[in-house]
């Protein structure tokens, strides 16, 4: 073999949560020929595979069986706008270095945590912009069989942090890169409150790619608790999407709830606020706790367990559903 395999690993530093979690057996990867052998190998023991990359948007409720394959691939290859990117590759060093380039379209999604290979999966997307827009293709490999295929944008049926790969190819594909189409001329998106009040402070000259990117970073290390101060996986629910009408009854007994109108016609609503108002700021479950700096994030204190951040996001939900009768869903893979 080309790697080797380690025995009973803690994933307690793999994971931006920071819970701890024990992988049977746990390969690191670099590049796609030690996937498919990885695979291969798997298939022969009759181990069952999880595929993880940076830890950022897992949740380990449990130890995890059979083999973990770790992404560590690196390469970025870049032919005018194409942009061809390795799956473990840091999705915000890659905003950061197309940026340098003189490619545009990434900066709203400056600082977002995990690796290239993961952004398919969840659509990843901030300040109105989302991956979806702006992706070509994905590589990737059958879990099953070990071939390599690729998928068109369309093929991905993206949605709301959604993607085929959370059905239909969930925990059957492992992606190997990523091709972006990006843009040679800057045309901002600043829809957002917090980029026009930004915006409304700079001279015109001076809103750039790269200056929304520093921006964008401003107001999310703001915004956002560090995770390298207590652990956490970033927005633990998605905003709930309802419909016209749905709003209006709720916009009767609550008439300063934030709703903003998508391209499908639906509104999206803020989870945080949902949060917020249903009296969960700061709430503990055990060692997990709702963030006093942003309602979306449930935080470790130290020690926390993932069932202690499951029970806390169950908790969550029930005040939301009982306060305002929506339903909230979460946003991180949770293993159970």
């Amino acid at each position: 073999m080309s790697f080797d395999i380690q025995h009973q690993v803690s994933l307690a530093t793999r994971n931006s949560l920071g819970v701890e979690a024990w992988a049977e057996y746990l390969v690191d990867v670099s590049h796609e020929a030690q996937v498919i052998e990885a695979l291969e190998y798997a298939r022969l023991k009759r181990w069952p595979v999880t595929i993880l990359g940076g830890g950022s948007n897992s949740v380990f409720a449990r130890d995890l069986a059979g083999l973990v394959i770790c992404q560590r691939s690196r390469g970025v290859a870049v032919d005018g706008n194409r942009v061809t990117v390795a799956a473990g590759e840091s999705w915000h060093e890659l905003v950061l270095r197309t940026l340098a380039l003189g490619l545009s379209g990434l900066e709203n999604l400056t600082l977002i945590p995990g690796q290239v290979g993961a952004a398919p999966i969840q659509n990843i997307g901030a300040y109105g912009v989302e991956l979806a827009s702006l992706l070509e293709s994905v590589r990737a490999i059958d879990i099953s069989s070990g071939a390599a295929f690729t998928l068109s944008c369309s093929d991905c049926r993206f949605g709301y942090r959604d993607s085929i790969f959370k059905h239909a190819l969930q925990q059957q594909a492992v992606i190997t890169a990523v091709t972006l189409n990006l843009h040679t001329a800057f045309v901002p998106q600043l829809d957002f409150v917090d980029l026009q009040r930004w915006r409304a402070s700079q001279n015109a000259a001076d809103v750039t790619a790269i200056a929304v990117s520093q921006a964008v970073a401003a107001i999310r290390r703001k915004k956002l608790p560090d995770p390298g101060v207590r652990g956490n996986v970033g927005s633990f629910f998605k905003n709930p999407a309802v419909a016209f009408a749905r709003v209006a009854e709720l916009h009767s007994d609550f008439p300063e709830m934030p709703a903003r109108q998508q391209a499908d016609g639906l509104w999206k609503l803020s989870a945080a606020w949902l949060i917020e108002q249903a009296g969960m700021k700061g709430v503990a479950e055990g060692r997990a706790q709702v963030s006093t700096q942003h309602c979306l994030v449930l935080e470790n204190t130290g020690g926390c367990s993932g069932a202690e951040v499951l029970q806390l996001a169950a908790r969550v939900a029930q005040a939301v559903t009982e306060r305002f009768g929506l339903q909230l869903e979460i946003e991180p893979v949770v293993y159970t």
